[in-house]
């Protein structure tokens, strides 16, 4: 039986021989092992969130060299009325663009004739390329090109005031973020007799084209100064003799009740949103609402400036008149 082919386990079919068997090579075995972690959805070139994360990616690429190109163009005035009353007031200037074959008015041949006569050099551009370095602003055909803002020092404006023969009044804002608001306290402190205005250093709006705008070229007549730290500055102030009285819905007193206008004085105007914080709040020597109807909330940050500002200058003039 030994050697029956046809033993248990050992049949083959007719015709056939065993040979030697061809292996896989160990592809097999390879086959078997992993591939590595599965990528994530946004990284698979196919998948949907890759195509949303490339989109996501070019649209925050866009935003920044439209970023970019802003910071690289110069600050600009723009509009007939602004321009015309920056030139009136003074304000430094290094150009003016007028747009070729506009309509002349007595605001743009005044403008004109202003520039030229303090020296400022008039270019006649596209007016594509003046909707450009404008960054697409209401020009009206006309954009004054002002240099970098230069700021003076606190103990300066105080200098300036003292220096007036009138009590000291100063303006100062804490967190004010928008620079039209800046541009329309500016403006109100100018009307009402104020001697300067006082911005910190950091989380405010600086003196920019449209700050220069809003204030009507009225940052050329009263002096900006920067702080480096507003509570600091102010509590100097305070051992100079000033009293520091900040604008705020939960007050001491009213507007209709400020004793302290007529006095050397720094008005503290609040953020648009948060009002003052807390460490300028403490060191304040009084806070002061304005009276309003009962449906009205609260006022934008310039308003309510205007409207204290202008309660102080009446109870100055009430003083002055008395005597």
């Amino acid at each position: 039986m030994a050697g029956n082919d046809k033993r248990r386990g050992a049949t083959r079919k007719p015709g056939t021989k065993k040979g030697m068997v061809k292996g896989s090579g160990g592809q097999r075995r390879k086959g078997l092992e992993g591939k590595g972690p599965t990528p994530k959805a946004k990284d698979r070139v196919p998948h949907p969130a890759k195509k949303r994360a490339d989109a996501a990616k070019a649209k925050a690429d866009q935003q920044n060299r439209r970023q970019r190109e802003q910071r690289e163009l110069p600050e600009l005035v723009a509009g007939r009325n602004p321009v015309a009353e920056c030139l009136r007031a003074g304000v430094p200037a290094t150009g003016l663009y007028v747009a070729q074959g506009i309509d002349t008015d007595d605001r743009v041949k005044d403008a004109v004739r202003n520039a030229s006569d303090k020296g400022i050099s008039v270019v006649d551009v596209p007016r594509t390329e003046l909707d450009r370095i404008t960054g697409g602003a209401l020009h009206q055909g006309i954009a004054l090109q002002v240099p970098p803002y230069k700021y003076t020092h606190p103990e300066d404006v105080l200098t300036h005031a003292r220096d007036s023969g009138m009590p000291p009044l100063l303006v100062a804002l804490d967190g004010v973020t928008d620079p039209r608001n800046l541009g329309a306290v500016i403006r109100s402190a100018a009307a009402f007799g104020a001697h300067g205005v006082i911005l910190p250093q950091r989380r405010s709006a600086g003196i920019t084209a449209v700050a220069w705008r809003t204030s009507a070229g009225t940052a050329a007549q009263l002096p900006v100064a920067m702080a480096v730290n507003l509570t600091r500055t102010l509590k100097d102030l305070k051992s100079e003799g000033l009293m520091v009285v900040g604008l705020d819905a939960d007050a001491d007193v009213t507007s209709d009740e400020l004793e302290l206008a007529t006095g050397p004085l720094v008005v503290v105007v609040g953020s648009e949103g948060r009002g003052l914080s807390r460490l300028v709040r403490d060191t304040c020597d009084q806070t002061v609402s304005i009276p309003m109807a009962g449906q009205v909330e609260s006022l934008n940050a310039s308003v309510a400036a205007g409207v204290v500002l202008s309660e102080v200058a009446r109870r100055r003039r009430v003083r002055t008149f008395s005597r």
